[in-house]
């Protein structure tokens, strides 16, 4: 059995990642028995985390919002630099990051007590984030609902505006965030519609949990970013772009291996396949890539990439 202060920690991470811990499940999780997890909470509390228990035979513990954060862990200033910085790097485009920095921000919010939220929130509304030319700024507090209801699996009700410029009011079951390029998407099954949806985040507003729970439904598809990426496929205004690249496989997917599938194609060579609404965004991508190309598909791309290196050779 992992020792007292390892479990401690890994109790806490239970508890910060799910909504609602049932006693014997999270107990089970742990490898302790009863008796012993009450204790682990007992020491919790001593410092500082707000543990709330539901006794009774289906009772079970959850991590609620504190009047102050753990002393041993950030104090008030680092708090509100934390939240600040993760808002930041939720709307930021470095590969890995955004996800990452929304699932640690629901976390902190999560327990962040009222007075810190309201610094942070004075803070949010005194600044202007800078974002590019062709982007699609999406508010970190948006975000971090609709991560929330999604780890939580609570549905959710927005106000959202279709590409015809149409509105409506949506109630799903969000399953997943997906950050596709510079726009993040919400993959949720429609109460409305019966069915599957995609919705560019930057094109909802007003996300509201309902407070109702429920239990994920089968997604037709391998996961939410293969959804994603099969419904941007076969959009109507979609072009499908397929490139030989003069460089190794591996080296071409680290760099842009999360907005395009990349396969070999020989020594020193690779094939890059990627979807997109712009020809803009994948001459962008293939510059990212580092190392010559050769355009398969579509021809319009090859005029694109004449008329970029046309502007580049004009301005050097």
């Amino acid at each position: 059995m992992a020792n007292t202060s390892t479990r401690t920690l890994r109790l806490l991470s239970l508890l910060q990642s799910h909504r609602y811990w049932p006693g014997t499940e999270l107990a089970e999780r742990l490898g302790v028995s009863p008796r012993t997890l009450r204790r682990d909470i007992d020491r919790l509390r001593e410092l500082g985390y707000p543990v709330e228990a539901q006794r009774g035979v289906d009772g079970g513990y959850q991590l609620a919002p504190g009047a102050a954060l753990p002393p041993l862990v950030v104090d008030d200033e680092e708090a509100v630099a934390l939240v600040v910085g993760l808002q930041a790097a939720a709307q930021g485009t470095v590969a890995g990051i955004a996800e990452s920095s929304v699932r640690v921000l629901a976390k902190v919010v999560q327990v962040m007590p009222a007075r810190l939220r309201r610094r942070v929130e004075a803070l949010r509304a005194m600044t202007v984030p800078l974002v590019w030319d062709g982007s699609a700024g999406v508010d970190s507090g948006v975000l971090t609902t609709i991560a929330l209801a999604c780890r939580d699996s609570e549905r959710l009700r927005f106000s959202y505006t279709a590409a015809d410029g149409r509105s409506a009011e949506r109630h799903v079951e969000p399953l997943r965030l997906v950050s596709l390029g510079r726009r993040w998407y919400l993959v949720a099954y429609d109460l409305t519609r019966h069915d599957w949806r995609r919705f560019r985040v930057d094109r909802l507003s007003a996300p509201s949990a309902t407070g109702d729970g429920f239990r994920p439904r089968e997604l037709p598809a391998a996961d939410a970013a293969a959804f994603l990426r099969e419904g941007l496929e076969n959009a109507w205004s979609s072009y499908r772009v397929e490139v030989l690249v003069a460089a190794p496989a591996e080296a071409v997917r680290e760099r842009i291996g999360q907005w395009s599938t990349v396969e070999e194609a020989g020594p020193r060579r690779c094939r890059v396949t990627m979807t997109s609404e712009s020809l803009d965004w994948p001459l962008l991508a293939l510059g990212v890539a580092g190392a010559p190309f050769q355009v398969v598909s579509p021809p319009e791309l090859r005029e694109r990439a004449h008329e970029w290196g046309e502007r580049f050779r004009r301005a050097s």
